[in-house]
């Protein structure tokens, strides 16, 4: 195995760990948006997450060209966690998750539009596959109505935003460094969710159980989980990327399942191994593809 193949399959396995993170938030998001409106919450927990990473590298942020980049991808950011939270008010945390992770079926096709990038046919299978995988999982999108046809549609917003970011990332994290990098772009979604703070109804119930949602997510899923993708993205690609996220749906299941909040069908299962199987289809198939390609060269 090549050393840049090594460091394909590290920062894959960061993102996994990543993810897994990011699977346990729907549930905290979601109960942290009933005791405080969506901006006071992302304020709050990007701040928290902005000022982490300030401290651990602050001479970064003289950086210009590192500035432009961060405030470019601090916005996608932005857009795309507030339609998620403001989505989580009127969706459930699997419908929540199946459409976050449409993002990994237009994560391609983002990377073709704007860099030209053909996706291998071995990462074509395995989007499809999880794709499929995250329909199974969360049982569709039928009998959406009312509210939660509304929050659908605001975190659809959400897959666009961010399948944008995906790629866009991964060029920037291969030129600047990580920690300023993130750290420039929580604070941008912590100014831009305060400037809406005056023009959005606003409520706060400080209890403990807020104060936690922030800092689990100000500190584990903003600041370590957005460092850690930015430095996986900086060793792998924006396609391979997607489709480990596509396993977050799996892992909010299972943190659900463990707090006693729903129980796994078939149907959830069956879609959990779809998951796997596209991740294993495009990871190993890839290589093949690569092999194959070098061979006919």
């Amino acid at each position: 195995m090549s050393d840049r193949t090594e460091r394909a399959a590290l920062a894959d396995g960061v993102l996994v760990a990543v993810t897994a993170i990011w699977g346990a938030s729907f549930v905290v998001v979601q109960d942290a948006v009933r005791l405080a409106d969506p901006f006071t919450f992302l304020v709050l927990r990007f701040i928290l997450g902005g000022a982490v990473l300030t401290v651990r590298d602050w001479r970064g942020l003289r950086d210009r060209k590192l500035l432009r980049a961060g405030v470019g991808l601090g916005v996608l950011l932005f857009v795309g966690f507030v339609t998620q939270t403001m989505g989580l008010q009127f969706t459930t945390p699997s419908r929540s998750g199946f459409l976050t992770g449409l993002s990994v079926l237009l994560v391609p096709f983002v990377g073709l539009l704007l860099f030209r990038r053909w996706p291998s046919p071995p990462v074509l299978l395995g989007v499809a596959l999880a794709v499929a995988g995250l329909w199974f999982l969360t049982g569709g999108l039928s009998s959406a109505g009312g509210q939660t046809a509304k929050g659908d549609l605001l975190t659809i917003a959400c897959a666009i935003a961010f399948a944008f970011y995906i790629v866009l990332l991964e060029p920037a994290a291969r030129v600047h460094r990580s920690t300023p990098l993130v750290a420039v772009q929580l604070w941008v979604v912590a100014l831009l969710s305060a400037l809406a703070l005056p023009f959005v109804p606003r409520h706060l119930e400080a209890t403990p159980a807020f104060w936690w949602a922030v800092l689990y997510t100000g500190v584990m899923s903003t600041a370590v989980c957005l460092l850690a993708q930015a430095w996986a993205q900086a060793r792998t690609t924006a396609v391979r990327a997607a489709l480990i996220f596509a396993l977050e749906p799996v892992f909010a299941a299972l943190w659900s399942v463990l707090v006693g909040r729903e129980r796994l069908g078939s149907r959830e299962l069956a879609g959990g191994t779809l998951i796997v199987l596209g991740i294993v289809a495009a990871e190993l198939g890839a290589v093949l593809w690569a092999r194959r390609r070098a061979v006919a060269s």
